[in-house]
């Protein structure tokens, strides 16, 4: 990648994760030369997407906020997500890819899901706009992976697709649906990875204080981003 990459630095504003916590961020800014591959090497340096932008947090005082991704070759089930496993296909539960996702099939799913789960957060009231600016991006493959009960869409995990594997954007799913379909979203993630023999799936953020988080924390062995580094948790 260049050597030159323009960055931007926001003001101090309540932390998204850690409400005692503020936060800044560093971001791209625009009218850079952008691909998948310059994605990648940023993501290994703590970088997401959203929309057209890569940000990242700069906070000076906390380390929290740190990448998770699974190897795919040597991730292990534990005995509850087998069981969840079983009880999906009791049910019928399957997943689809799509190259090319149609934001008018899911914004009914995403809006039930922001209401229902995040009232108090800034996704908040769900409009077309937020859902398009997830599921595009002009320098970049995104594509879904959506989740089926029978012939009812109950889940959507939209994926960013780089060159070392496929990169959880954000997942929303019908709030009251008995499955625990963000488990199961991730599982069909790392399945996507194998089968199109990517070695990683990526997970963003984990901050293990944060309890809606801390489900990530469940998929072993996984490597996290520490000081820029991939180190191993079994």
């Amino acid at each position: 990648m260049s050597d030159k990459f323009l960055l931007g630095v926001s003001q101090l504003h309540p932390c998204s994760y850690l409400p005692e916590q503020q936060e800044r961020l560093l971001f791209s800014l625009p009218e850079q030369p952008m691909s998948a591959e310059v994605y990648q090497w940023l993501t290994d340096h703590n970088f997401r997407r959203s929309g057209e932008q890569l940000y990242r947090p700069y906070c000076l005082q906390c380390q929290a906020c740190q990448a998770v991704r699974l190897d795919v070759s040597t991730l292990r089930l534990n005995r509850s997500q087998r069981r969840l496993q079983q009880q999906a296909h009791k049910l019928n539960w399957q997943w689809r890819w799509q190259q090319q996702p149609l934001q008018q099939d899911y914004f009914p799913l995403y809006q039930a899901y922001i209401s229902t789960r995040h009232a108090d957060g800034v996704m908040y009231p769900p409009e077309p706009e937020h859902l398009q600016q997830l599921l595009s991006c002009s320098w970049l493959q995104v594509s879904t992976l959506e989740q089926y009960v029978g012939d009812q869409l109950v889940g959507v995990l939209v994926l960013d697709h780089l060159p070392q594997g496929l990169s959880a954007v954000y997942s929303f799913y019908l709030p009251e649906h008995k499955l625990a379909l963000g488990i199961l979203a991730v599982l069909a993630g790392t399945e996507l990875c194998a089968q199109q023999q990517l070695p990683y799936f990526y997970l963003g953020y984990l901050v293990s204080q944060s309890e809606k988080m801390r489900y990530k924390s469940q998929f072993r062995p996984q490597q996290r981003l520490v000081l820029d580094q991939w180190q191993s948790f079994c």
